[in-house]
């Protein structure tokens, strides 16, 4: 980073030092699809440890009592597996697939920013290592809500917490100001804003609540650090506001659910499209329910505190925006569903996992009716009800649309094919798995069972058994992923350049691209779900290279 952008703030002459092979990947490139699997690999390592957290916490919930880890122990378990699997639900598909894939889809030759795009990969690394090195000092006590005031009297690792997210934070507004400036300037001539491909529109919505909200979260946790050292802005005795966090906590953390789920909402449609071989139905009423639940995403935070103390006149408002944004989703469904009606579907890996997406946030919305509506929330608040809603929405929507994107691009971005027959049986043992996993989770929330503590009546015992071996079923399917994708990019068959047949830009060039992309600009001249339709090419490549190709807007705008 020093070499390429550090010595020009100083006057000195920048150089570029690129290795090949390999070694690339560990050193600060400024190749968008080199970051993107920077980025992939990084969070699917996280992923898998905080899979394990999750492991020795079922072991622990097995059976009532304490097995073998203390009540804190179990605390700062469920608290870095919680911020973990929210790292890795924030930036995995932004972060990987989008880096990857966006500036290929849009026709451009990189990001807008490629020199700010590595920095906000290399701030990632020193952030995960605050993170796992939070055992060593006490453990995250507190939850990945770093609820006050034990986030302020918890130990030291708090602080490491509290610096480990701003920084992640400022890779997400980076990122996210990155990717809106690709969007509107970087497009190929021709492509116009009817006829972006929708996982692009996804991104676009989703880098919008990104940059306008991320600063929530930064700046409750600036507080709680504030609030240790002597002030007083969540203590009441001293004039604070205990509840003045959780409005500041969940004005971002509500919106960083669209954050999480509408990069997964796009894949899961852009795939639909491609494995169903039909345009995507109601293209027009999806980009509407992207840019509507960006609208709305910033006025539903406070039904998370229905319990909490805050005055009642806020219920009503509160529940009715909540319902209200369900009516974009259930656009975006609609269009997933107009699109498989009479499709030719094509279930290879990849739409396996798309129509999973659908499926399983489907659940996960119809529950989330309960608690949206107040009086089903106060019996529901803070119960294992909550646990199976959320990982109904996060991981069976957006972390099933990341495994469906890696099967999808694993060829153009390794140039190999993976084993088709492990890849089903993935899936269908991780689908089987998550469903009763997590299907089973919502009985004892029903019966009134807290979360994030790490005993429970011995009356539920059954039940929490049940639960815990699903979960272990559930986690021993991602070990038939790893040795399929470890094996596959070492030793896997030669991939064609575009082996699913489809019309979008990223499949006109070569696996994996070359450096800049495509060997001349890309021309826009159609849809990129125009299947069926005789005579319909989505861009054709000019004999050749014209000047400006590199950014200019009117490449993309206007037209």
């Amino acid at each position: 980073m020093w070499g390429q952008w550090g010595r020009e703030w100083f006057g000195l002459k920048t150089y570029t030092r690129q290795l090949p092979g390999w070694q690339r990947y560990f050193t600060f490139n400024t190749d968008h699809k080199v970051i993107g699997i920077q980025y992939l690999v990084t969070f699917m390592v996280v992923f898998f440890l905080a899979g394990a957290l999750a492991m020795l916490m079922r072991l622990e919930l097995a059976q009532s009592g304490h097995q073998f880890i203390s009540n804190g122990q179990y605390n700062g378990a469920m608290g870095l597996h919680g911020i973990l699997m929210v790292a890795v639900a924030v930036a995995a598909v932004i972060g990987g697939i989008g880096n990857y894939a966006v500036p290929l889809m849009i026709g451009a030759q990189d990001m807008a920013f490629p020199r700010l795009n590595a920095l906000t990969f290399w701030l990632v690394p020193p952030v995960a290592v605050g993170l796992l090195a939070t055992p060593f000092l006490g453990g995250i006590e507190h939850g990945w809500t770093a609820y006050p005031p034990l986030a302020i009297r918890a130990n030291s690792a708090q602080i490491l917490f509290d610096l480990s997210i701003i920084t992640f934070g400022l890779t997400s507004i980076l990122g996210a100001l990155n990717f809106i400036v690709t969007i509107i300037y970087m497009r190929a001539p021709g492509l116009s804003w009817g006829r972006l491909p929708i996982f692009v529109w996804a991104m676009f919505a989703t880098s919008w609540i990104a940059l306008l909200y991320t600063q929530g979260f930064a700046a409750a946790l600036l507080l709680v650090a504030l609030d240790r050292l002597g002030f007083s802005f969540f203590n009441s005795a001293n004039g604070g506001d205990p509840l003045l966090y959780q409005h500041v906590f969940w004005f971002y953390s509500h919106p960083a659910v669209y954050i999480m789920v509408l990069p997964g909402f796009g894949l899961a449609l852009e795939l639909i499209a491609h494995f169903s071989r039909k345009p995507l139905f109601a293209y027009r009423y999806a980009v509407a329910a992207f840019l509507g639940i960006l609208g709305l995403s910033g006025v539903v935070w406070a039904h998370h505190m229905f319990t909490s103390g805050m005055p009642n006149y806020l219920h009503g408002p509160f529940l009715v925006a909540t319902e209200l944004i369900s009516i974009p989703t259930g656009l975006i469904f609609l269009s997933a569903l107009g699109t498989i009606w009479l499709g030719r579907l094509w279930l290879k890996p990849p739409m396996l996992f798309a129509l999973a997406v659908i499926f399983n946030f489907a659940c996960g919305g119809v529950t989330g009716i309960f608690l949206a509506d107040v009086p089903t929330d106060i019996h529901l608040q803070d119960t294992y009800f909550v646990v199976a809603h959320f990982h109904y929405t996060i991981v069976g929507g957006e972390i099933f649309a990341l495994f469906a994107a890696i099967y999808y691009y694993f060829p153009k971005m390794t140039g190999r094919m993976y084993n088709e027959r492990l890849a089903k049986l993935h899936f269908w043992w991780m689908f089987i798995g998550f469903n009763a996993t997590f299907f089973l989770m919502h009985l004892p929330g029903i019966k009134g069972m807290n979360r994030r503590i790490a005993d429970y009546p011995s009356e539920l015992d059954p039940l929490n058994l049940a639960v815990s071996l699903a979960g272990f079923f559930l986690g021993a399917s991602f070990l038939v992923f790893i040795w399929n994708m470890v094996y596959s990019w070492v030793r896997g068959p030669v991939a064609e350049a575009n082996p699913w047949q489809a019309r979008t830009l990223e499949w006109q060039t070569s696996s994996p691209p070359p450096h800049e992309n495509f060997p001349v600009p890309p021309v826009v001249s159609g849809g990129p779900y125009d299947y069926g339709v005789p005579g319909s090419k989505h861009a054709t490549f000019p004999a050749a290279p014209s000047a400006g190709f590199a950014g200019a807007p009117a490449g993309g705008g206007g037209q």
